[in-house]
Protein backbone atom coordinates (compact mmCIF):
# COMPACT_ATOMS: atom_id res chain seq x y z
CA UNK A 1 0.00 0.00 0.00
CA UNK A 2 2.78 2.23 0.67
CA UNK A 3 4.48 1.73 -2.48
CA UNK A 4 1.27 2.42 -4.11
CA UNK A 5 0.80 5.71 -2.62
CA UNK A 6 4.27 6.76 -3.08
CA UNK A 7 4.10 5.67 -6.99
CA UNK A 8 0.64 8.14 -7.01
CA UNK A 9 2.37 10.81 -5.77
CA UNK A 10 5.17 10.69 -7.99
CA UNK A 11 3.18 10.51 -10.22
CA UNK A 12 0.90 13.42 -9.95
CA UNK A 13 4.26 15.47 -9.09
CA UNK A 14 5.17 14.37 -12.75
CA UNK A 15 1.70 15.32 -14.00
CA UNK A 16 1.63 18.83 -12.36
CA UNK A 17 5.39 19.48 -13.48
CA UNK A 18 4.01 18.41 -17.04
CA UNK A 19 1.33 21.14 -16.96
CA UNK A 20 3.19 23.98 -15.25
CA UNK A 21 5.57 23.82 -18.40
CA UNK A 22 2.79 23.28 -21.09
CA UNK A 23 1.51 26.85 -19.59
CA UNK A 24 4.80 28.50 -19.42
CA UNK A 25 4.81 27.66 -22.93
CA UNK A 26 1.56 28.60 -23.82
CA UNK A 27 2.13 31.99 -22.00
CA UNK A 28 5.62 32.37 -23.85
CA UNK A 29 3.37 31.99 -27.43
CA UNK A 30 1.25 34.56 -26.33
CA UNK A 31 3.67 36.86 -25.67
CA UNK A 32 5.24 36.17 -29.56
CA UNK A 33 1.79 36.55 -30.82
CA UNK A 34 1.30 39.81 -29.81
CA UNK A 35 4.93 41.13 -30.87
CA UNK A 36 3.87 39.99 -34.61
CA UNK A 37 0.58 41.84 -33.99
CA UNK A 38 2.01 45.02 -32.54
CA UNK A 39 4.79 44.85 -35.37
CA UNK A 40 2.04 44.17 -38.21
CA UNK A 41 0.58 47.45 -36.45
CA UNK A 42 3.68 49.19 -36.91
CA UNK A 43 3.77 48.24 -40.65
CA UNK A 44 6.78 46.21 -40.14
CA UNK A 45 6.27 42.88 -42.62
CA UNK A 46 10.02 41.71 -41.77
CA UNK A 47 10.14 39.95 -38.58
CA UNK A 48 13.26 40.67 -36.92
CA UNK A 49 15.90 39.22 -35.50
CA UNK A 50 14.78 38.95 -32.00
CA UNK A 51 11.70 37.73 -32.43
CA UNK A 52 13.01 34.83 -35.14
CA UNK A 53 15.32 34.07 -32.22
CA UNK A 54 12.67 33.68 -29.47
CA UNK A 55 10.60 31.74 -32.43
CA UNK A 56 13.72 29.37 -32.64
CA UNK A 57 13.61 28.83 -28.92
CA UNK A 58 9.87 28.15 -28.21
CA UNK A 59 10.48 25.27 -30.52
CA UNK A 60 13.59 23.49 -28.89
CA UNK A 61 12.09 24.00 -25.70
CA UNK A 62 8.77 22.30 -26.84
CA UNK A 63 11.57 19.21 -28.18
CA UNK A 64 11.95 19.55 -31.80
CA UNK A 65 15.62 18.69 -32.62
CA UNK A 66 15.62 19.62 -35.87
CA UNK A 67 12.90 22.84 -36.05
CA UNK A 68 12.12 24.75 -40.04
CA UNK A 69 14.08 27.97 -40.05
CA UNK A 70 12.71 30.80 -38.33
CA UNK A 71 10.11 33.23 -40.74
CA UNK A 72 11.75 35.90 -42.56
CA UNK A 73 8.17 38.02 -42.47
CA UNK A 74 5.71 38.28 -39.83
CA UNK A 75 3.01 36.73 -41.70
CA UNK A 76 4.69 33.48 -41.82
CA UNK A 77 5.92 34.13 -38.31
CA UNK A 78 2.40 34.53 -37.12
CA UNK A 79 1.06 31.21 -38.78
CA UNK A 80 3.96 29.37 -37.24
CA UNK A 81 3.87 30.76 -34.11
CA UNK A 82 -0.58 30.21 -33.74
CA UNK A 83 0.42 26.23 -35.29
CA UNK A 84 2.43 25.96 -32.30
CA UNK A 85 -0.04 27.43 -29.67
CA UNK A 86 -2.24 24.95 -31.22
CA UNK A 87 -0.75 22.32 -30.35
CA UNK A 88 0.44 22.83 -26.68
CA UNK A 89 -3.29 23.65 -26.18
CA UNK A 90 -4.23 20.41 -27.55
CA UNK A 91 -1.85 19.17 -25.19
CA UNK A 92 -4.09 20.26 -22.04
CA UNK A 93 -5.05 16.51 -19.92
CA UNK A 94 -8.04 18.24 -18.78
CA UNK A 95 -9.85 19.17 -22.36
CA UNK A 96 -10.13 16.79 -24.95
CA UNK A 97 -8.71 17.71 -28.32
CA UNK A 98 -11.75 19.85 -30.07
CA UNK A 99 -13.05 18.98 -33.49
CA UNK A 100 -12.41 20.91 -36.21
CA UNK A 101 -14.65 22.93 -38.46
CA UNK A 102 -14.92 25.47 -41.11
CA UNK A 103 -11.65 23.98 -42.68
CA UNK A 104 -9.51 25.06 -39.77
CA UNK A 105 -9.14 23.85 -35.60
CA UNK A 106 -12.01 25.04 -33.50
CA UNK A 107 -11.20 28.87 -31.86
CA UNK A 108 -8.84 29.57 -34.96
CA UNK A 109 -8.81 33.14 -35.50
CA UNK A 110 -9.62 34.30 -39.35
CA UNK A 111 -7.78 37.48 -40.59
CA UNK A 112 -10.02 40.56 -41.66
CA UNK A 113 -8.70 43.48 -44.54
CA UNK A 114 -9.33 46.98 -42.55
CA UNK A 115 -7.92 49.71 -44.31
CA UNK A 116 -5.29 50.31 -46.69
CA UNK A 117 -3.84 46.44 -46.70
CA UNK A 118 -4.18 46.50 -42.55
CA UNK A 119 -5.79 43.11 -41.40
CA UNK A 120 -6.88 41.87 -37.92
CA UNK A 121 -6.78 38.55 -36.61
CA UNK A 122 -10.94 37.92 -35.63
CA UNK A 123 -10.94 35.31 -32.79
CA UNK A 124 -14.30 32.69 -34.01
CA UNK A 125 -15.26 31.15 -30.38
CA UNK A 126 -14.67 27.04 -29.95
CA UNK A 127 -16.97 24.58 -30.46
CA UNK A 128 -17.57 21.80 -27.81
CA UNK A 129 -14.61 19.47 -28.19
CA UNK A 130 -16.02 15.70 -28.24
CA UNK A 131 -16.92 14.28 -24.90
CA UNK A 132 -15.85 17.80 -22.87
CA UNK A 133 -18.53 18.71 -20.23
CA UNK A 134 -20.35 21.68 -20.61
CA UNK A 135 -18.31 23.38 -17.59
CA UNK A 136 -15.21 22.71 -19.77
CA UNK A 137 -16.77 23.97 -23.06
CA UNK A 138 -18.10 27.01 -20.99
CA UNK A 139 -14.39 27.72 -19.58
CA UNK A 140 -12.64 27.73 -23.20
CA UNK A 141 -15.59 29.99 -24.75
CA UNK A 142 -14.84 32.58 -21.87
CA UNK A 143 -11.24 32.35 -21.79
CA UNK A 144 -11.50 33.36 -26.03
CA UNK A 145 -13.93 36.23 -24.95
CA UNK A 146 -11.57 37.35 -22.38
CA UNK A 147 -9.06 37.50 -25.17
CA UNK A 148 -11.11 39.50 -27.55
CA UNK A 149 -11.74 41.78 -24.80
CA UNK A 150 -7.44 42.14 -24.11
CA UNK A 151 -7.01 42.60 -27.78
CA UNK A 152 -9.50 45.37 -28.36
CA UNK A 153 -8.16 47.21 -25.44
CA UNK A 154 -4.65 46.89 -26.56
CA UNK A 155 -6.47 48.90 -30.33
CA UNK A 156 -7.79 51.05 -28.42
CA UNK A 157 -4.60 52.68 -26.88
CA UNK A 158 -2.86 52.17 -30.03
CA UNK A 159 -5.86 53.87 -31.38
CA UNK A 160 -5.49 57.18 -28.80
CA UNK A 161 -2.14 57.22 -29.37
CA UNK A 162 -2.04 57.33 -33.30
CA UNK A 163 -4.65 60.01 -32.49
CA UNK A 164 -2.22 62.18 -30.32
CA UNK A 165 0.19 61.86 -32.69
CA UNK A 166 -1.28 62.50 -35.91
CA UNK A 167 0.12 59.03 -37.33
CA UNK A 168 -2.22 56.79 -39.11
CA UNK A 169 -5.15 57.60 -36.86
CA UNK A 170 -7.73 56.76 -39.00
CA UNK A 171 -6.41 52.95 -40.11
CA UNK A 172 -5.82 52.45 -35.78
CA UNK A 173 -9.53 53.61 -35.14
CA UNK A 174 -10.86 51.05 -37.90
CA UNK A 175 -8.79 48.61 -36.49
CA UNK A 176 -10.21 49.01 -33.06
CA UNK A 177 -13.73 49.05 -34.36
CA UNK A 178 -13.34 46.06 -35.90
CA UNK A 179 -11.52 44.99 -32.21
CA UNK A 180 -14.68 46.00 -30.74
CA UNK A 181 -17.22 44.45 -33.12
CA UNK A 182 -15.23 41.13 -32.33
CA UNK A 183 -15.30 41.16 -28.86
CA UNK A 184 -19.17 42.42 -28.61
CA UNK A 185 -20.43 39.55 -31.31
CA UNK A 186 -18.17 36.85 -29.36
CA UNK A 187 -19.56 38.09 -25.94
CA UNK A 188 -23.42 37.94 -27.18
CA UNK A 189 -22.61 34.64 -28.59
CA UNK A 190 -21.33 33.37 -25.39
CA UNK A 191 -24.86 34.69 -23.50
CA UNK A 192 -26.52 32.62 -25.90
CA UNK A 193 -24.74 29.68 -25.61
CA UNK A 194 -24.51 30.11 -21.47
CA UNK A 195 -28.88 30.20 -22.21
CA UNK A 196 -28.93 27.08 -24.35
CA UNK A 197 -26.82 25.09 -21.85
CA UNK A 198 -29.15 26.38 -18.97
CA UNK A 199 -32.41 25.52 -21.14
CA UNK A 200 -30.89 21.77 -21.85
CA UNK A 201 -30.69 21.75 -18.04
CA UNK A 202 -33.63 22.52 -17.02
CA UNK A 203 -35.18 19.84 -19.63
CA UNK A 204 -32.75 16.83 -18.18
CA UNK A 205 -33.69 18.17 -14.75
CA UNK A 206 -38.01 18.07 -15.46
CA UNK A 207 -36.99 14.82 -17.21
CA UNK A 208 -35.02 13.37 -14.07
CA UNK A 209 -38.08 14.41 -11.74
CA UNK A 210 -40.47 12.82 -14.01
CA UNK A 211 -38.67 9.68 -13.61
Amino acid sequence: MVLHMAAATMDAASETAIETRRRSLLAESDVLLDDVETLRLQDETEAPPRLREAIQALQLRLGRRNPPVPPATLHAAHDLVFAVQQRIMAANPNLPNPNRHVGRPSGQPVMTRVADNRVWKVLTLPFPPSGATDAEWLELVDCTVERAWDRWCYAQQHAARAAREHFKARIAAAVAQVAWVNYWELLMESERIRERLRSRQRVRSHAALRT
